[in-house]
This record gives C-alpha cells, structure tokens and sequence, in this order.
C-alpha cells in the first residue's frame, strides 16, 4: 500500500534496483527532470533547481489511471514522458546530506504500479548540459495508452474521478502551473481547451 497526501493506494512501491540504491552514497551530483506535478509539488527536499530541456522525449497523457485519476472500471489519463519530440521542465539537484533521504522519498511517491522506469538522461540548463535521472512510461505495461487522438484523450479526461480527484482539475492543474512557470505546451493546452469544452458528465 502507498499513501501520497493522505490518499491510499491499492499498488504497492516498485521494487528498487541495486543501482538506484546505490545512488544513496553518490559522491557526484544527483539531478532528478521533472516534468510534471514534481515541477510545482517536488516534496522532498533539493539544493538547487534549474529550467531545464529534455531531447527525445514529450509530456503526454499516455497513462491510464485505475487509482487516482480513475476506477478500475473507468479508467482516467496521467502524465507520462514519452519517447519523441522534446520537454522543457525542471531540474533539481538533491541534497548531498540526505541524499539516501531524498532518493527514497522520491522513489516511493513516483514508483508504483510498475508503470515508470528510472533512467539516466542528459538534459540542457542555462547553465549548460548535465546529466539527470527521469521517470519514463514502460510501454510494454498494460496501463500504457499509447498516443490517443486529442479528442479520445479529452473524452476520457472530462470525465474521469478517482481517489485523488478528477482528470479535469489534474489537466488544468498542470496547464496553470507550466503557465505560471512560464513552459510553454501547446499539445496540453489544446487539450485542455477541448476537456473545457465537453460535459462534465456522460
């Protein structure tokens, strides 16, 4: 069971490969890329943030959420990152005490349900390029949706509620915050312009 901002999740914590945990005790820098509610809501702690742009990968609604965003029987869409096109968002360097810390804390809010995959990427920061850890889509999982056309992703976001809320306040969420970090996504606020424009019940 996973308990994020008081709300119980059915799925357990991924389990952790030994060379994540061994990051714990990394002498180098750890950078984590946020692309999504980690941009505005990181949770655990961090030395520093910078604006920074993923390559070769996108944000997109390409997961189905039988939890939070959804019912087993209704299934709603979050965020994932996803291969092709690019990403801007942010990244943060963890602290080098408690680090271990830090890690973990990341871990089990992002990784349950086998859906993510932790992988090294190199992304570009006004301060030049770095390396950074992402948490991408696993494709080959049941709860993957693939590239849904913008009017099947809005029918399922208008109406879609799980335990952690509705798709439509989790869209518009997201499209305020990048707004307010001054990203620019075209696709999400296409998107969000047609869930605004559908029912809110079907």
């Amino acid at each position: 069971m996973l308990q994020v901002n008081g709300y119980v999740s059915p799925y357990p914590v991924d389990p952790m490969p030994d060379w994540v945990a061994a990051l714990r005790d990394s002498a180098a820098p750890v950078w984590l890329f946020a692309y999504g509610s980690l941009m505005w809501n990181p949770e655990m702690p961090f030395a520093e943030r910078r604006p920074a742009l993923l390559r070769g990968w996108h944000r997109s609604f390409c997961l189905y959420s039988r939890d939070y965003r959804g019912t087993p029987e209704r299934p709603g869409l979050v965020l994932g990152l996803d291969r092709g096109g690019s990403c801007q968002g942010i990244a943060y360097r963890l602290p080098p005490e408690g680090l271990g810390a830090a890690i973990d804390q990341v871990w089990a809010r992002e990784m349950a349900g086998e859906v993510y995959r932790m992988r090294p990427v190199n992304v570009t920061t006004p301060e030049g390029r770095i390396g950074a850890y992402a948490f991408v889509v696993r494709r080959d999982r049941p709860d993957y949706a693939g590239r849904l056309s913008l009017d099947e992703a809005a029918r399922i976001i208008a109406v879609a509620q799980g335990g952690r809320g509705t798709g439509r306040d989790y869209l518009a969420n997201t499209v305020r915050h990048l707004e307010e970090l001054g990203i620019a996504d075209g696709p999400l606020h296409r998107l969000h312009e047609r869930v605004e424009a559908l029912p809110r019940h079907t």
